[in-house]
């Protein structure tokens, strides 16, 4: 029995990174004799084991066969004698095939084993396939855009963008199951550049299959009081990495991704005005949540944002009334910490633009003094004032809102 440290610890340690994640390949060894040292099987389509000290994951060196279309469409063969090379050649990408072996200590020891040159490819900054088993499963369209997005200063190998170019023509994509598809886009919107992951999704022509919302902003032009010289499709993605360098949560970050589907589907005869593309983005937006099962928090958040961020951009010419109105649309007195991530995208929205990026977001001191100022009345005092006449407490609440946020403001009732 030989135990491998395997892909992105190497990777990483190679880059000079720090190493977050450890898999180990075990070579030479049956799952009973996994157990009998006190390994703890997990694994549900092969051998997995947890280490009963670190509960590290452990798996048996293995080669796999493709019986179908999607990412379960597999068959594994697991046996003592399945090598190390046979277990690596099965993985995505070069850099991600190498390994070391680990010292009886648990410390590396020996040289890195890099049957398939991903030392070269890390050297030249490639991705690059490992084999032509990459065709075999969609989800590896889907991590590699991912790693797009956490290393943006490579690029692909030409012959891996054909390579999935002929993947999504022969409808593997179309085999992702929501739940994965949403597991590697949230990934990638947590990367240090987010847009790179729908730059090569988008290049191999996968964004138009998981994402049509977002792919057919790409060539809609923008307002001419934005920044014409680019189009929708960019200035989303200018806003999301906006997103991603100020470190924003996954919801405000999905929030600036979806903010302004409508637009993809604004008649032609009104562009570049994009009138009503508010009301359109929502509905898209729902259809795009139910269809990935997008967690709740996320496509709440980007239900405000999508509904409301030009509202928030215009604040600053509203009145007190205008202001409550606008909070109590946003729930921001039941949700204020969502509100303040309403407020990050849109500030995203106004700063992702040519020019705009170093310019105040006045928007956001003025919005944040109004809602201290509605939070601060009491609306349960404001209620025992009508115990006679219940019908009238809302408005009266409301008023006495609008009350606070214009002497807050300065603003007229």
């Amino acid at each position: 029995m030989r135990i491998y440290a395997v892909g992105g610890v190497i990777r990483d340690s190679l880059l000079g990174l720090p190493v977050k994640d450890r898999d180990y390949v075990v070579v030479g060894a049956t799952p009973e004799q996994m157990i009998a040292r006190g390994f703890r099987p997990v694994g549900r389509d092969f051998p997995v084991f947890l280490h009963p000290e670190t509960h590290e994951e452990y798996a048996l060196a293995r080669t796999e066969r493709k019986t179908a279309a999607g990412y379960h469409g597999f068959v594994f063969h697991y046996a003592p004698d399945v090598t190390l090379e046979a277990d690596l050649i099965r993985r995505d990408l070069t850099i991600n095939a190498m390994a070391r072996e680990v010292g009886a200590d648990g410390a590396l020891v020996g040289p890195v084993i890099d049957p398939y040159g991903g030392q070269a490819d890390l050297a030249a900054r490639r991705f690059r396939h490992v084999g032509e088993a990459f065709v075999e499963d969609p989800v590896r369209i889907l991590r590699l855009a991912r790693f797009a997005a956490r290393f943006p200063e490579f690029g692909l190998a030409d012959e891996t963008a054909a390579l999935m170019r002929d993947m999504v023509a022969a409808g593997e994509v179309d085999a992702l199951v929501p739940e994965r598809v949403w597991q590697e886009v949230s990934r990638g919107l947590m990367e240090a550049v987010p847009s790179r992951l729908f730059e090569v999704l988008r290049g191999c022509g996968a964004l138009a299959r998981i994402l049509p919302e977002v792919d057919r902003l790409w060539g809609v032009p923008q307002r001419a009081d934005y920044h014409p010289e680019v189009d929708t499709g960019v200035h989303t993605m200018m806003v999301l990495d906006f997103a991603a360098q100020h470190g924003y949560a996954l919801a405000v970050r999905f929030a600036a991704l979806t903010h302004d589907l409508g637009k993809g589907t604004t008649p032609p005869e009104t562009l570049p005005r994009h009138t009503g593309h508010e009301g359109r983005s929502a509905t898209l937006l729902k259809q795009l949540c139910a269809r990935l099962r997008v967690p709740n928090a996320c496509a709440e958040l980007a239900d405000v944002v999508a509904r409301e961020h030009g509202n928030v951009h215009r604040c600053a010419s509203l009145g007190a009334a205008a202001l409550v109105r606008l909070l109590e649309r946003c729930d921001a007195i039941r949700k204020p910490s969502r509100f303040a991530e309403v407020v990050q995208a849109c500030e995203a929205d106004a700063r992702g633009r040519l020019g705009f990026e170093k310019r105040p977001y006045e928007q956001a001191d003025l919005l944040r003094v109004a809602l201290q100022a509605a939070l601060g009345v009491d609306a349960g005092a404001v209620a025992a004032q009508y115990r006679d006449a219940p019908a009238q407490i809302k408005d009266a609440v409301h008023a006495a809102r609008v009350a606070a946020v214009a002497a807050a403001t300065g603003r007229a009732a």
